[in-house]
């Protein structure tokens, strides 16, 4: 990899200069204004703006089809935007070829040379970076012990690793390079539950241990949730909502974001000319907190999560409360979600182990919410 020109690198942080006057803070390490992807007459990307911060662990989920990959590919130079400009610490890079940023894609299919054993496949960035053979060799094994890989997988050919050891090999030699930025695209979708899990935790300490500027890509949202310190969520080529993990999940954007991030139950509420709302699955007048934006629609949708909603004896005991029939139940360890069917809708209540239903299989039952764990979203 090239060496970083002079001005790509990081600013300084803020501060008041000599005359006591407030300096301004330094551009985001990456941002993106107006970017748009066009193919023929196709928008995979559509007027997206980001900035991207010095050190932070951002993923972009989404559906497929959503444009994720597409973006990625620009911010890593394989591509460049239709429309627009990305800004590298305030230098436009629309056109800068891959090899000549400070950055590192890690490819879903990893990308190692079959024909090289795993010293050779670290070492090869190394070698681009003009490093002699001993330091190389030395630098290699300091990679591998980062990685967790047993210093005699050195001399052992790539291609005899586990699915794990290969993760960790491209991963080691992404960091050879000493990018400041690393880019991925859904390197952990081929591996199995346990040992995702596993690397899930790696990636999220090796982001705290070296203090570079992670890029992720994934459809999991639960990846997304366990690492990252923003999410942003795309659709249709467009990013719906960007912010931390907490903040997508309790403040979704939109019944889209609600839904794409976890189960959840969602009714719709319609208000009455008597000035109620009511729902179809329950005559009772329903108690909302509207947002500032919602207030004088007559129709919203109200986003439940399964742990919100809870099972009581009378309907005094939530703010809302609609009667059914307890259906099945399902053990998720240390929690069991529930199946209600109310009417002809299902929803879904989820409690810890020990704390569950009362009532059979097939009984009735109720159940309930508060309207502060409710989240009210346009239609």
């Amino acid at each position: 990899m090239n060496m970083v020109p002079a001005d790509m690198k990081p600013a300084g942080a803020s501060s008041p200069d000599i005359a006591g006057n407030t300096v301004s803070p330094p551009l985001p390490v990456l941002q993106l204004v107006g970017v748009r992807k066009m193919f023929k007459d196709f928008a995979a990307v559509e007027r997206i703006d980001l900035d991207i911060r010095e050190g932070e662990f951002l993923t972009i989920v989404g559906p497929s089809g959503s444009g994720k990959t597409t973006l990625l590919r620009m911010l890593a130079g394989m591509e460049s935007p239709s429309e627009g400009n990305i800004t590298l610490r305030g230098r436009r890079i629309n056109d800068v070829a891959p090899n000549e940023r400070p950055t590192c894609l890690v490819f879903q299919s990893l990308a190692l040379f079959p024909h090289m054993t795993v010293g050779r496949n670290i070492e090869f960035a190394l070698k681009v970076r003009g490093l002699a053979p001993a330091e190389r060799k030395r630098r290699a094994l300091e990679l591998m012990a980062m990685m967790r890989l047993p210093e005699g997988h050195y001399g052992r050919n790539v291609m005899q690793c586990s699915g794990g050891e290969k993760q960790r090999v491209a991963l080691a030699r992404a960091f050879a390079y000493d990018p400041d930025i690393l880019f991925f695209d859904e390197p952990l979708s081929a591996l199995d539950y346990k040992l995702k899990k596993a690397l899930e935790k790696e990636l999220k300490d090796l982001h705290k241990e070296s203090g570079k500027t992670f890029v992720y890509i994934t459809h999991s949202l639960e990846e997304a949730m366990v690492m990252s310190d923003r999410i942003g969520v795309m659709r249709a080529g467009r990013l719906v909502q960007v912010g931390t993990p907490e903040e997508i999940y309790t403040k979704p954007a939109d019944r889209f974001v609600s839904e794409f991030v976890g189960e959840v139950n969602v009714l719709t509420a319609t208000l009455g000319t008597d000035g109620a709302w009511t729902t179809p699955q329950s005559t009772a007048p329903l108690t909302l907190v509207l947002p500032e934006r919602l207030k004088g629609s007559r129709e919203v949708a109200i986003v439940v999560r399964p742990e919100f909603l809870r099972f009581v004896e009378r309907p005094e005991e939530a703010d809302n409360c609609m009667s059914g029939i307890l259906y099945n139940e399902y053990s998720l360890g240390s929690r069991v979600q529930y199946q209600v069917r109310v009417g002809a809708s299902v929803m879904l209540a989820e409690v810890s182990r020990g704390l569950g239903r009362t009532a059979a299989i097939d009984q009735p039952v109720l159940v309930g919410w508060d309207a502060k764990n409710a989240i009210v979203v346009e239609v």
